[in-house]
């Protein structure tokens, strides 16, 4: 697993052998510049997560997801392996911390102020 191509935006949060989480600048996330909950993160994760609340992963899968907010998530991406997992998470987060992935698509409700500041954060504007 390489995290070396990572870009400097994001931080490692949480790594084990089931999971990987990154955050996004959660330096501005603060609740002073940008809201807290709204700190973008992507879980790599083994396993669907299953609709009953307190059941476990589901499958031998590694899943992909990047969280906006709590509510607004990408459809995550699978993978066999973790290494490739790990690969598909690095470029993930590296097109989001370049500005090139559509992140406003994935709001049911805009919040074009909030997004344009995110806009500009990311280097989108």
């Amino acid at each position: 697993m390489d995290l070396s191509a990572l870009s400097a935006d994001w931080t490692v949060w949480n790594e084990t052998e089931e999971k990987l989480i990154l955050a996004y600048r959660p330096d501005v996330f603060d609740t002073e510049r940008f809201p807290a909950p709204c700190l973008p993160t992507i879980y790599l994760t083994r396993g669907r997560r299953t609709r009953r609340p307190g059941a476990e992963r589901t499958g031998q899968d590694w899943y992909v997801t990047l969280y906006l907010e709590p509510e607004v998530e990408r459809d995550a991406d699978s993978y066999e392996t973790r290494d490739a997992a790990v690969e598909g998470a690095v470029d993930l987060a590296n097109r989001f911390a370049e500005g090139s992935l559509d992140y406003r698509s994935l709001y049911q409700v805009p919040r074009d102020a909030y997004l344009d500041e995110l806009d500009d954060l990311t280097g989108r504007t």
